[in-house]
């Protein structure tokens, strides 16, 4: 995994001298002129440390103060403190806010890099001292990289109270996710409560929120408690929070807000102890543009951004993935445990999985059914067979032109898959755009993918 550094300065020369250095080094950057600009950064991109200069007067918060928020919303992230202007006094201030180390300028690349590297190799070690998530039906099955990582933000999320928005395709697992986390908090007693807020028709979601009392409404013939209530000192997930109406958009932002919700007829508010986590298969940035998404409520429910991959993105899971749905079906319908060929293997590994692990595990119950050979052929897969590998074609005189050859195809895929949007696509990559286009140009590959 690359890692991403955030470097925070208001000069930009600083900004742009550094980003060469640490681009240099193998290191993904962002970059923010202010602390303002720093946080709503990583409110929605990965980061796995941050630069941070102290003295920035073109802002409304200083380096010490943009320190505090961040150790706020995201304790274990390492920051390193830089400064033209640095005293004892304010890097005794910055160690005790929890400041991984304190350099001053003028750089000395060196010890930047030094540094840097210190604080990641602390930040790896932290993570890879958390618990274990324990077993379950709440399990996050795989070992790739992409799934190791996931597990780590769960393990480091749940024991909070914090807001956690989970973005990913349909059929990622982002329910799996959410009631992982709950099942790790200190909530796990509490009731879990879910809502599709796509599958609720607009004149009942309110009512399924919040409740209504006897009378409300037409049909109303008692009073129900909606999902708010019902989660009540547990976890309230809310899937596909994208396609709720801007109006309940504003009563959800209420409720969030005041902590308290008012049952449709009622007149009384009603106390919640609550935590909302909520999921989307859309860009929310991109729906808060077209004015289809409130962007107080954006930043309300995205205190902790989950990414999910799609299943095409670890596909070195996918045997782990098939034994663990085979397992489960044939002990649910009582068969026995078959085996899956080499060639079925190979003939999963190549298809797409468009409907991701959600496709995994409905082609896995359709076989257990329907098939009753063992081992499991390729034939007995119910779609076509993909393309062939992309290196069965390929041949290479030296590792140089190989690593391009993959490269150029990777990078073709990735905007193919958003559209020739490089902004998307190296988001998507967790690659810095302007690194993105000095690739593209290099490798000669078509903005249209």
């Amino acid at each position: 995994m690359i890692e991403t550094i955030l470097i925070v300065d208001d000069e930009r020369g600083i900004r742009e001298s550094l980003r060469g250095v640490l681009e240099d080094e193998g290191f993904a950057v962002e970059k923010a002129e202010n602390g303002e600009v720093a946080l709503r950064l990583l409110e929605t991109t990965t980061v796995h440390c941050v630069l941070l200069d102290i003295w920035m007067p073109n802002g409304t918060l200083d380096g010490i103060a943009t320190l505090e928020r961040i150790r706020e919303r995201r304790p274990e992230l390492p920051v390193v403190m830089i400064s033209g202007h640095g005293t004892i006094d304010t890097a005794v201030r910055a160690l005790r806010l929890g400041a991984s180390d304190f350099i001053e300028k003028p750089l000395h690349i060196e010890k930047t890099l030094a540094a840097v590297r210190r604080a990641i190799e602390s930040y790896r070690a932290a993570l890879a001292a958390l618990p274990t998530l324990v077993d379950g039906a709440f399990r996050i099955i795989g070992d790739s990289v992409p799934m190791r990582a996931l597990r780590q933000q769960i393990a480091l999320a749940a024991p909070t109270d914090g807001r956690v928005l989970i973005y990913g395709e349909s059929g990622t697992g982002k329910e799996l996710v959410a009631n992982a986390l709950h099942e790790n908090s200190k909530r796990a007693e509490g009731p879990f409560v879910a809502l599709n807020c796509a599958a609720v028709p607009e004149d009942l979601i309110e009512s399924e929120l919040f409740g209504h009392v006897k009378g409300a409404f037409t049909g109303a013939t008692g009073a129900r408690r909606g999902k708010f209530e019902q989660a009540d000192g547990g976890t309230l997930f809310l899937d596909e929070v994208g396609d709720m109406s801007l109006r309940m958009q504003a009563k959800l932002l209420r409720a969030l807000e005041a902590q308290t919700i008012e049952p449709v007829g009622g007149d009384a508010p009603v106390r919640i102890d609550v935590r909302v986590i909520a999921a989307t298969n859309k860009r929310l940035d991109e729906e808060i543009e077209r004015a289809m998404f409130r962007a107080d409520l954006f930043y309300r429910l995205n205190v902790v951004p989950f990414q999910i991959p799609p299943l095409r993105e670890h596909l070195e899971d996918l045997p782990a993935l098939v034994v663990h749905f085979a397992r489960d079906f044939c002990e649910k319908y009582e068969r026995v445990l078959p085996a899956f060929t080499e060639a079925a293997m190979d003939k999963m590994t190549r298809h797409e999985w468009p409907g991701n692990v959600r496709e995994l595990r409905n082609t896995i119950e359709r076989i257990v059914i329907m098939v009753q050979r063992d081992p499991i052929d390729a034939d007995d897969l119910p779609f076509a067979a993909a393309d062939a590998p992309l290196w069965s074609s390929f041949r290479f005189d030296s590792f140089k032109e190989g690593s391009e050859a993959y490269e150029r195809e990777f990078i073709r895929r990735k905007l193919a898959e958003h559209n020739g949007n490089v902004a998307q696509a190296a988001e998507a990559m967790d690659m810095d755009r302007s690194h993105l286009y000095r690739r593209i140009k290099a490798l000669g590959v078509s903005l249209r993918g």
